[in-house]
C-alpha cells in the first residue's frame, strides 16, 4: 500500500528495520502484523524537516505544532508509544477504526492493519494538522483513510459504529460519543488522566460502561476543544532554569506560599525497606498512590533543580507528592548494597515534613505487601451512576463519567 519515496529505499528500510528490532526488544511491538506495519510505513515523510534518523528512534516524539506560549499542542508520537497503543487496540483485518488526534503516521499503521477491506477515520480539531495528515496519506498511498477536521469530543458519527477507537491525545474524561459510537464489545484505547497520572488504557465496551483490559504508562499532549481540561500549576520555585511546581488535577488548591517556605526548610528523609530493581517501573506504584491518597499532585522540576539539591528526585512526568497544609513529601530512592537495586523513600519539607514523609512511606509498604503483583482495574460509568453500582476503590468524578479505580 506504500509508495517509494525520493530518499534511498535502502537507507530508509535500514532505519525502519532497526526501529522495529528495538520495538520488539522493548516489548512494544509483539504481534507479527504490528511488526510488519511498522516495517512498512515511511514515517519520516510526515516530518520532512526533521532528521530522518531521529524520526525512527523508538522513544522520540516529533513536535509538529506549538501555540503562542510555546506549549506543545500537536506531535507525532514516539514509535514505542504508537506500537504500544496499537497492540492494546488489537486491530484486525476489515475493521472500521476511528482515530482521534491525527497526524497521518498512526493512521497509516492502522490502515496497514485493517487492510483493503477495512476503513480508518482520522480526526483532529486543527486544520493545519489534518492538512498535513492528508498530504502524508496521499504521498504514501493510503486510500482507505478518511481525514476529518472536527472536535473529537463528538466523535465522527457519520462512520459509526466503530470496532475500535484509538485516542492519541490526553483526555481527562470519556465523552458519551466515544462510548455510543463504539460497537458492543469494541475496544477504546485512550490516554486517560486520572488524578494527574496519565495511562493509556484499553477499555472494552460493556453496555453503557467501559471495563479496562490493560493499562500502560504514557505521555500525550492534552485534548483541545470542548473537552479540554488542562492541569493547573502551583509554582514553588521560579528561578529561571531551576523551576519547581506542583501539577494539579482534581486536587485542592494548595497554600503555595506556605509550600514555597517549606521547600526552603531542611529536608527530612524516611525510608521504607521496599526495594526495586534498577529497570523496574514505578508506574503501578504511582497509580496505587494516586488512588490511595487524597492530595497527591505531581511535582515537576528541571534537571538543574535536582543538580542544585533543591529536590532529591525528578522525572519528566512528575514525582508523586503528598501535600498536607504547609508541608509536603515526595517519592525518592537511594542505592542499596545489592547491585542495581534501590530503596524507596520519601523526602519531606515543612513543619510536618517528617510526618508527611512517614505517611507516604506507609503507602509504599502497603503497596508492597498487598498490591505489588496486582494491576489497576478501571471502569468508566456514566455521570450520576450510584456509588453502590461502582467497584470499591477510588472514584474520580468528571463531567460525563465516574471513573473507578480498584485493585484486586
Amino acid at each position: 500500500m506504500t509508495e517509494n519515496s525520493d530518499k534511498s529505499p535502502a537507507s530508509e528500510q535500514e532505519l525502519r528495520d532497526r526501529m522495529v528490532k528495538q520495538l520488539i526488544e522493548l516489548g512494544a511491538a509483539r504481534s507479527p502484523r504490528v511488526v510488519a506495519a511498522f516495517r512498512s510505513v515511511p514515517r519520516h515523510l510526515a516530518t520532512p524537516d526533521e532528521d530522518m534518523a531521529k524520526v525512527y528512534e523508538p522513544e522520540t516524539a516529533t513536535i509538529t505544532k506549538t501555540d503562542a506560549t510555546g506549549t506543545q499542542v500537536s506531535s507525532v508520537s514516539a514509535p514505542r508509544i504508537q506500537a504500544m497503543q496499537i497492540e492494546q487496540a488489537d486491530i484486525q483485518p476489515g475493521m472500521n477504526v476511528l482515530e482521534i488526534g491525527s497526524g497521518g503516521v498512526n493512521a497509516a499503521y492502522l490502515a496497514e492493519l485493517v487492510g483493503d477491506g477495512g476503513h480508518i477515520v482520522t480526526l483532529d480539531i486543527d486544520p493545519d494538522i489534518t492538512r498535513r495528515a492528508r498530504d502524508f496519506l496521499r504521498v504514501t498511498g493510503y486510500s482507505n483513510v478518511s481525514v476529518i477536521t472536527a472536535d473529537g469530543e463528538y466523535g465522527a458519527p457519520d462512520h459509526q459504529p466503530y470496532d475500535r477507537i484509538v485516542i492519541t491525545v490526553q483526555a481527562a474524561d470519556i465523552p458519551p460519543a466515544w462510548i455510543h459510537h463504539l460497537a458492543e464489545g469494541g475496544r477504546l484505547v485512550v490516554p486517560l488522566r486520572m488524578r494527574g497520572m496519565t495511562r493509556t488504557v484499553a477499555f472494552v465496551r460493556d453496555g453503557q460502561h467501559l471495563v479496562s483490559d490493560g493499562v500502560e504508562l504514557c505521555g500525550f499532549v492534552p485534548m483541545q476543544g470542548v473537552g479540554e481540561n488542562r492541569m493547573r500549576l502551583a509554582v514553588l520555585h521560579d528561578v529561571e532554569g531551576e523551576e519547581i511546581a506542583l501539577r494539579l488535577d482534581d486536587h485542592p488548591e494548595p497554600d503555595a506560599e506556605a509550600l514555597r517556605a517549606a521547600l526552603r526548610s531542611p529536608r527530612a528523609e524516611e525510608w521504607s525497606g521496599v526495594t526495586l530493581a534498577g529497570d523496574e517501573s514505578k508506574e503501578h506504584l504511582d497509580l496505587w498512590l494516586a488512588s490511595a491518597l487524597d492530595n497527591l499532585p505531581l511535582m515537576a522540576a528541571t534537571p538543574a533543580a535536582r543538580q542544585r539539591g533543591l529536590v532529591a528526585a525528578r522525572t519528566p512526568l512528575g514525582v508523586p507528592t503528598l501535600v498536607d497544609g504547609d508541608s509536603f513529601a515526595y517519592r525518592t530512592v537511594r542505592a542499596t548494597e545489592a547491585p542495581d537495586r534501590f530503596e524507596l523513600g520519601a523526602a519531606g519539607h515543612g513543619p510536618q515534613g517528617k510526618e508527611v514523609a512517614e505517611r507516604l512511606v506507609e503507602e509504599f509498604q502497603v503497596w508492597n505487601g498487598e498490591h505489588r503483583r496486582q494491576r489497576a482495574h478501571i471502569e468508566v460509568h456514566p455521570a450520576g451512576t450510584p456509588d453502590e453500582q461502582l467497584p470499591v476503590g477510588r472514584v474520580i468524578d468528571r463531567r460525563h463519567t465516574r471513573i473507578a479505580i480498584s485493585w484486586s
